[in-house]
């Protein structure tokens, strides 16, 4: 199979798991967010940022460092299993001495519970972690997109039991954790591995270095995706940080469901080509236009859509989710081009200049939320915002230096795939001013229908009437499969 073959296939099976797995998750979002409140998931959103945080301290990289790795036997494997056991310990350990001083920072004694329930996760991580590493690295993503959508499919079932007999924010921690004992029983019988202690100083170094650099900059990522979560939970409560993490986890559901499962098959046969500079560099542009095509509408139709969208799926109650939404969804333009640099700068070795621009994006988040929580949710979402503009501009100029890359490739990449969004915005539009004058408000589920079929449409059409040159492969094989000739 050649490396193209391997990247579509191992995607299609990511990208087809996470579309199934995020539209189970999307459904049974919908109905715990009619039996819940805002505030149940702004609790959840808060105990989660400081396990997130850790959590990646816990792997340490070197899951990552294990699948680009030229060689990797079985005894790396138990080794790197055995270091994350012992952080997992460690952290548990923490996490439950220092229950009790965040439930009184936060001035809800509920946390103290949540907090030492939810890191029993780090305990469960490592077996989930072994087994998922080994079959990343041989590029089974076949078995993994499986396991992903029986999992969500349990633990969100459980979830809705859990929240229809009255637990509350325990609905949605619970079914975590049982999703997490599921999919690392199950994943244990996909590979040969066996869990066994054994450690050696010589192997930790070895993979260390570059999982050092991963998890700096992982770390360094994650603070600036989550800043603006604690300034809006420590300055305005579990309410609006629901609100606000409602209209963000909308905003990036394409990157979610496509980008980010692209992420594994891209970085890893980047790394196979770490040598080939030309060969990174076509991935890159490949990788961009691809992204650009599929997800962009999808940003964008989120943007336009907001307020129909909430009030339709998750109830009146919610409507002040639209307001981030607005405003982050078109930030998915800057994703389709910041992912794949941060491929490329992981597959060349050069993810600690990546760190540097994350810092950097993070101190943008930190300063923009303090000034903008004040503002309300528009606020914070600006500063967001601004961030992103700065962080990817900057990596893109990175991976560009790292691959040779040329500032009018990027151009005659996106160009293709912006005008037709253009013509998608032309459309909705147009549909708008069509449309009754209070229909968006009065029949917001008529008004949604109306708009998504029409710029879908449209969007739809464009591509497939496009000439070839402009997507090459991407829409003949389209055409083929709809029977629509050449």
């Amino acid at each position: 199979m050649s490396l193209g073959q391997s990247i579509r296939s191992s995607s299609k099976w990511l990208v087809g798991s996470a579309l199934a797995g995020q539209g189970l998750q999307f459904a049974i979002g919908i109905v715990l967010a009619r039996l819940l409140v805002p505030a149940d998931f702004g609790m959840l959103v808060t105990v989660q940022i400081f396990t997130g945080f850790v959590g990646l301290v816990a792997s340490g990289g070197l899951g990552q460092a294990l699948i680009r790795a030229r060689d990797a036997a079985e005894r790396d494997f138990q080794v790197v299993f055995t270091t994350q056991i012992a952080i997992g310990v460690a952290i548990y350990v923490a996490f439950f001495l220092i229950a009790p001083w965040f439930a009184d920072w936060f001035g809800q004694p509920l946390y103290r519970e949540l907090l030492r329930v939810s890191a029993l996760t780090f305990l469960i991580r490592p077996f989930q972690n072994l087994h998922n590493i080994w079959l990343q690295r041989h590029m089974r993503f076949r078995e993994l997109s499986r396991l992903g959508v029986l999992t969500a499919l349990i633990a969100g079932c459980s979830s809705i039991a859990m929240a229809a007999g009255g637990l509350g924010v325990w609905s949605l921690v619970l079914s975590g954790l049982l999703g997490g004992v599921l999919s690392a029983l199950i994943v244990s019988r996909l590979t040969p591995l066996r869990a066994r202690l054994l450690f050696d100083p010589a192997i930790v170094r070895q993979h260390s270095a570059f999982g050092l650099k991963m998890t700096g900059n992982d770390l360094v990522g994650y603070l600036s995706s989550q800043t603006s979560n604690f300034i809006v939970t420590k300055m305005g409560g579990p309410v609006m940080v629901g609100l606000f993490n409602k209209g963000d986890s909308l905003a990036k559901l394409p990157f979610n469901i496509i980008s980010a499962q692209i992420y594994a098959p891209i970085f890893r046969s980047m790394s196979a080509e770490q040598d080939s500079a030309d060969r990174i560099r076509y991935l890159f542009h490949r990788a961009i236009s691809l992204l650009l095509l599929y997800t962009l509408p999808l940003y964008l139709g989120l943007a336009w859509l907001a307020e129909p969208l909430i009030v339709t799926l998750y109830g009146p109650k919610w409507a002040e989710a639209a307001i981030p939404l607005e405003i982050l969804a078109p930030l998915g333009l800057l994703y389709c081009i910041g992912h794949p640099a941060g491929a490329v700068l992981g597959a060349t070795n050069r993810a600690g200049r990546e760190a540097l621009v994350q810092t950097a994006a993070w101190a943008l988040v930190a300063a923009g939320c303090l000034i903008g929580v004040s503002h309300g949710l528009a606020g914070v979402a600006i500063a967001i915002a601004v961030s992103q503009l700065y962080s990817t501009s900057h990596m893109y100029l990175l991976a560009r230096k790292a691959v040779g890359a040329r500032l009018g490739e990027l151009f005659a990449t996106a160009a293709p795939a912006l005008l037709l969004n253009a013509l998608m915005l032309v459309a909705l539009w147009g549909t708008d001013r069509l449309l009754p004058a209070d229909m968006r408000t009065s029949s917001p589920l008529l008004y949604l229908m109306a708009s998504a079929s029409i710029g879908g449409l449209v969007y739809s059409a464009g591509f497939l009437l496009m000439p070839p040159r402009f997507f090459g492969d991407e829409s003949l094989r389209w055409r083929r499969m709809l029977r629509l000739g050449h």
